[in-house]
């Protein structure tokens, strides 16, 4: 089976020792038809919900009651428990955990957790680009502003900005502040919905409510399990309508899939930075998410104010659309901007345009926002390392 064959990978990398047997870090996913209702008994709150009840307070009592009976039967303690867009949990374990578990009938796969991290007023020139500033909120003009739409940056946190309207702030990393001691996601923030209020920058969808789900740490990395707890928390508790950008990446992971599938398939639309390795982007997760058909999963690789595809931004079949991504200014950490570029910087303009759709569309399922968004885009006369036509984010004509 796939979970035997990724941990017997992982298991001859780290080899046990008896006296102090090594506990690797996994990801366990539940079976979909347990019935959870039989173990909404076991669930009892720990320390780990008073600790942190933001993470913990919203799950569902069957499948939390679930984990706990395995942890009491088996031994071990969760990290991250997930019930909204997987049904699992995170761990360190020993190999006869592991095996116990794979032998449980409640679960469905295994993976060892991996590591994700960033892939990197005036009218900044992207925003100009996508034709943001002839859009329904004239963006730039000292007063469009858009309300009816909810934005989530799953990213290092977003720093509280004078630009920035940030409603909600949640943190799944486990140390450090509640806030962006990187930098990346506040300026991912400002590209989305930097307000339009003469001062520093202005976003695609100026002044949209901002809610900051960080899951990657002050050096721009994280875990697989963190950043699908983020996902789970988005899953659960979000707004309608609902946009989220993921401006980060790592190594193929099935359940970080399969969490931004069923999160999608919840109503939130997911605008994902497609790579910064120059390679194929779906050998990564979370840019190949979206593979096929229009899903409400829009994979956004980067583009030069020439329209030019960089060396370094990924390409492929996983890629859906092109938008601005080297240079981009836009709202910093520590007040003020600052100038980034990467994939990171594309996706939230792919973001903005899905906003500003659905702020206008505000029952279009995320299927129907990605379709719109493709038929929106433009033709720029260039094409990508693979020869496809290089096609950019438009939002002049929302």
């Amino acid at each position: 089976m796939r979970k035997q064959t990724l941990l017997a990978l992982a298991l001859a990398a780290a080899p046990l020792s008896a006296q102090s047997p090594a506990r690797l870090p996994v990801i366990v996913v539940l079976q979909d038809q347990a019935r959870f209702q039989d173990f909404a008994r076991s669930h009892a709150p720990d320390a780990r919900h008073a600790a942190s009840p933001e993470a913990w307070g919203y799950l569902d009592r069957g499948v939390a009651g679930s984990v706990q009976f395995l942890e009491r039967r088996i031994g071990f303690q969760a990290d991250h428990v997930y019930s909204a867009a997987l049904r699992g949990f995170s761990a360190r374990l020993s190999a006869r955990e592991i095996e116990q578990l794979e032998n449980d009938a409640l679960v469905r796969y295994i993976e060892p957790d991996g590591t994700m991290s960033v892939v990197a007023q005036t009218l900044p020139w992207g925003i100009d680009r996508v034709n943001a500033d002839i859009s329904s909120t004239l963006a730039g003009n000292g007063s469009g502003a858009v309300s009816g739409v909810n934005i989530y940056v799953i990213d290092t946190g977003v720093a509280t900005h004078q630009d920035i309207n940030m409603v909600r702030h949640v943190n799944f990393v486990g140390f450090g502040t509640n806030s962006d001691c990187n930098g990346h996601g506040t300026h991912v923030a400002g590209t989305i919905a930097a307000r339009d209020n003469t001062v520093d920058v202005v976003g695609v969808v100026p002044g949209a409510p901002v809610t900051g789900v960080k899951v990657l740490g002050c050096n721009g990395s994280g875990t697989t399990s963190g950043v699908i707890k983020g996902i789970d928390w988005v899953t659960a508790n979000h707004s309608k309508p609902a946009v989220a950008n993921m401006s980060l990446g790592g190594g193929a992971s099935q359940a970080l899939d399969d969490a931004v599938r069923r999160s999608v398939a919840a109503g939130v639309f997911y605008a994902i930075a497609a790579g910064n390795s120059g390679a194929d982007a779906c050998l990564q997760s979370p840019a190949r998410a979206g593979a096929g058909t229009d899903n409400g999963i829009l994979t956004v690789a980067a583009m030069d104010i020439n329209n030019a595809e960089p060396s370094w931004s990924n390409f492929g079949s996983c890629v859906d659309i092109w938008a601005p991504g080297v240079n981009i200014l836009s709202t910093s950490r520590t007040g003020g901007t600052i100038t980034m570029s990467g994939t990171s910087m594309a996706a939230p303009h792919g973001a903005g345009a899905a906003a500003l759709y659905h702020s206008i569309q505000t029952t279009a399922p995320p299927a129907m926002i990605e379709s719109a968004l493709k038929a929106a885009a433009v033709a720029t006369g260039t094409s990508s390392k693979d020869g496809r036509a290089i096609r950019r984010v438009e939002a002049g004509t929302f």
